[in-house]
């Protein structure tokens, strides 16, 4: 089997609010699909080399998972990494979160594992563990 990309969908309960909330991180609309004069009832957002779905109250899940870390008792949803180019980007990506009020629940940190990350969460509970490796681990 060869594998020649991954897509991820979100379940979510607007396709437009939730791709204005990619948007001010720096994401695109992709695209949007749906009736005309209605809310979308599928789209997504792009960044280079990346691309997430967004279903409205469909595929996918907003189902309560186990926390994983302090402080994401709350989070329901799906987990991904955005894996960013340097930690300094990690820092820079938390900085203008905090500029918004996105939930964010835990703050940048060097991981033992050899990985700078914080934690994000969608308004839809879904978490993005924004990312990059260090150069210990």
């Amino acid at each position: 089997m060869t594998i020649k990309g991954v897509t991820p969908i979100l379940n979510v309960s607007s396709v437009s609010a939730s791709i204005s909330w990619f948007e001010s991180l720096g994401w695109r609309e992709g695209f949007v699909w749906g009736e005309i004069g209605a809310e979308p009832s599928f789209g997504s957002v792009c960044t280079e080399g990346a691309e997430i779905f967004l279903c409205r109250g469909a595929q996918g899940s907003r189902g309560t998972i186990m926390p994983r870390f302090p402080g994401d008792d709350e989070t329901d949803g799906v987990w991904m990494s955005w894996w960013v180019e340097s930690p300094a980007e990690v820092d820079a990506v938390h900085a203008a979160a905090t500029r918004l009020g996105m939930t964010i629940t835990h703050a940048p940190t060097d991981e033992p594992w050899g990985v700078r990350e914080f934690h994000l969460r969608h308004p839809d509970g879904h978490m993005f563990r924004v990312s990059c490796g260090t150069s210990e681990g």
